[in-house]
Formats: structure tokens, C-alpha cells, sequence
């Protein structure tokens, strides 16, 4: 009887062990699928982009970043990437501010108004004209990145957005919008942080 539970075993860790094959490749193959479906537009946003974060470097405005979960911690990434990662002798370095970080401002806001408001009040403290808001939402519908980022159109910031699906209100609010072509929202968390990788090595060695 043990020889045959044995066996049964075995035969349970080979398909276990086959299907972890398999979904890591699936996975992999979905990535490389988005990457691949970004291409066509993909260099020519990334210079524009590029191009908004050195200006701005370069007339000491600020960056403000901002998401939800997995986005927000995206959010706080990209700016350390941004302030740490992409410093170049002799040039000056990037502000740059994570809306996602400041834990009890956040809860206030969200507490005596509405989780809607948290980005957006922060921005009415801290904003500028011609200071950059880089919202990122996968869905693309994140209500407090939306209104955050309505609020920074209409007080004269530029405005950039990362987020996948079809790109949701965010494609439409985002006066520069990087949508990555997916359905998974892991695999589009994934994306934009390559994005911001990519980001501040360009801005690194290029700026």
C-alpha cells in the first residue's frame, strides 16, 4: 500500500511541477506579448515623456507621482527612482514627490471628506503651474487619481498617465498616456514598472 501512495506522489508532484512550468511561461509569453503590442507607439511616448520630466528638471519644477495599491507602491518607486536613480553630475537633480507616502495626511483627507480627495488636496498644498502629476491606475478608473489629475489640467501642470485595459477615464484626463495592452492586471503592474526603469536610465545617461 505505501509503494502505491508512492506513487500517487510522484505522479501528483510531476503534474504540480509541469503546471508551474507552464504558468510561469504562459506568464512570461504575456509580458513579452505586451511589450511587443507597445511598440508601435511606444519610443516615440517615451520621448515625449522624457522630454516633460527634463524640462521640468531643468526649471526646478516638481514631480508628483500617485496610484492605488500595487500602483501607489509603483508611485513611491518611480519617485526614488527619479530623485535617487536618475541624478547626472552637473545637472540638477529631479523633485520629485510621491503622493502615495505621507500615511496620515492620506487618512485625514480620506477620513473627514472622502478617499476620492486624498491626491487632490495634497496637490492644492503643494502644485504648481508647470509642475508634472504622474497618475498611475492599471484600470485606468481610479476616481481619486481622475479627479486628482482634473484638478492639475486645469491649474496648468502637465499631466501623465500609465494604465492598461482599454485605458479607462485616465487616457482621457492624461494629456500624455502610456496604456499597456493587457487584461492582467499583474502583467500591466509589470509593464509600468519597466516603464519607470526605463525612465530614469534614460534620463540618467541621456539627460
Amino acid at each position: 500500500m505505501k509503494k502505491t501512495n508512492d506513487i500517487k506522489i510522484r505522479i501528483v508532484v510531476i503534474n504540480m511541477n509541469e503546471f508551474r512550468k507552464t504558468y510561469s511561461k504562459d506568464y512570461l509569453d504575456g509580458i513579452r506579448k505586451c511589450l511587443d503590442d507597445m511598440e508601435p507607439f511606444f519610443y516615440e511616448k517615451m520621448d515625449k515623456i522624457a522630454g516633460v520630466i527634463l524640462t521640468a528638471r531643468d526649471n526646478t519644477k516638481t514631480i508628483f507621482t500617485m496610484g492605488n495599491g500595487g500602483s501607489g507602491a509603483t508611485a513611491s518607486h518611480l519617485v526614488g527612482d527619479l530623485a535617487k536613480g536618475a541624478i547626472k553630475p552637473n545637472h540638477p537633480r529631479i523633485r520629485a514627490i510621491a503622493l502615495t507616502d505621507n500615511m496620515p495626511q492620506i487618512l485625514a483627507w480620506a477620513n473627514d471628506t472622502s478617499y476620492e480627495n486624498i491626491f487632490m488636496e495634497q496637490l492644492k498644498n503643494l502644485m504648481n503651474p508647470e509642475d508634472v502629476v504622474i497618475g498611475i491606475s492599471g484600470s485606468g478608473n481610479s476616481q481619486n487619481v481622475i479627479k486628482a489629475m482634473e484638478y492639475a489640467d486645469e491649474h496648468g501642470a502637465v499631466t501623465i498617465g500609465l494604465t492598461g485595459y482599454d485605458g479607462g477615464k485616465l487616457k482621457d484626463v492624461a494629456q500624455e498616456c502610456i496604456i499597456v495592452p493587457s487584461n492582467n492586471m499583474q502583467q500591466i503592474e509589470d509593464v509600468h514598472f519597466i516603464i519607470g526603469h526605463l525612465l530614469m536610465s534614460l534620463l540618467r545617461d541621456e539627460g
